[in-house]
């Protein structure tokens, strides 16, 4: 298994890491498997999005619509801060693990498709667990 580490800069952005994982292939090649990712937080998230300028804001500004932040203490009880709730249901609903083909040593995404770690509660330092099943 291998580890990469994602520092995030905004409170909620999406980082697009196919670069970071297409590295990790060429380090490690193999032929043909599946890749399987996990981030270790609760509070971030990974998907698959197509990324254009300011796409990423369209993202977090939709799950401020499902998930908006205005609930108060008095208005609910959680056992951790209010203020992450939304950021817990958003990362819970997009999920931790994605896993993504693999032929040639080079991930098999469609055209417009990019791998991302989906930041809800940053600036942080974010860790994925990465194991590659491949033949040689």
């Amino acid at each position: 298994m291998k580890k990469i580490t994602i520092k995030t800069t905004k409170l909620r952005e999406v980082v697009n890491i196919t670069p970071q994982i297409s590295e990790l292939l060429k380090k490690h090649p193999a032929k043909d498997g599946m890749i399987h990712l996990f981030l270790k937080h609760s509070t971030a998230a990974l998907t698959t999005a197509y990324l254009a300028e300011n796409l990423d804001l369209d993202m977090i500004g939709a799950f401020e619509i499902m998930l908006p932040h205005t609930l108060t203490e008095a208005e609910g009880h959680h056992t951790h801060r209010m203020g992450h709730l939304p950021a817990h249901v958003a990362a819970s609903l997009l999920g931790p693990h994605l896993a993504v083909p693999v032929e040639g040593s080079k991930l098999q995404l469609g055209k417009f498709q990019s791998v991302v770690l989906v930041e809800l509660n940053g600036p942080r330092e974010r860790e994925i667990v990465i194991d590659y099943n491949g033949r040689p």
